[in-house]
């Protein structure tokens, strides 16, 4: 199916230069580092599409874990709550499409079609969640509630929009979704 401002799955005009949604992903402060099983990039050596990941190294995990300011946050069900309003409003606001959002204890996964650079779509989810939260005082001051960046995925092609699926299913692995990047889900 190809994009056109007749299309109805999407209230915005066709523009080749943008992709039709991002897959913008972020994680709790902790909750993933370097050298652990799950694999991660850093910003130097391995932060390139299609090479590896960083191999599982509990040297590294550990020597991570012991510079970090304060523990993992795992975000309970109140905050959670508060992090899934906050993204819904400030998509809202923008006049942002959300087409899926998946909050977790330990991330968030959103589906959103925006002309703005994703890096800083993320961004403003992160600042206004970590305000939200704090005007209900389920964090304190000194606490940073997220990781430094995360993943922020372009999908170019309605097909891409599977992305969805994975998110709304919270991320599980009930049924293998492909990515936009070609690899499966888990």
């Amino acid at each position: 199916m190809s994009m056109n401002p007749t299309n109805s799955k999407h209230n915005r005009p066709y523009n080749p230069l943008w992709p039709v949604a991002y897959f913008i992903t972020f994680r709790t402060y902790g909750t993933w580092l370097h050298g652990d099983e799950g694999g991660s990039a850093d910003r130097t050596s391995t932060n390139i599409y299609g090479t590896p990941v960083i191999a599982t190294n509990q040297h590294r995990q550990r020597w991570e874990q012991n510079q970090m300011k304060h523990a993992a946050v795992i975000f309970n069900s109140a905050q959670q709550q508060i992090v899934q309003n906050t993204i819904t409003e400030v998509a809202a606001y923008n006049k942002w499409r959300l087409h899926a959002l998946g909050v977790e204890a330990d991330h968030i996964h959103v589906v959103i079609t925006a002309f703005k650079q994703p890096e800083a779509i993320m961004n403003s989810f992160k600042s206004w969640c970590t305000r939200r939260m704090r005007e209900r005082k389920q964090i304190s001051a000194d606490i940073q509630p997220w990781s430094r960046h995360g993943s922020t995925r372009w999908l170019w092609t309605e097909d891409d929009l599977d992305a969805c699926a994975y998110v709304t299913r919270g991320g599980t692995t009930q049924k293998e979704v492909a990515l936009p990047d070609g690899r499966a889900t888990e």
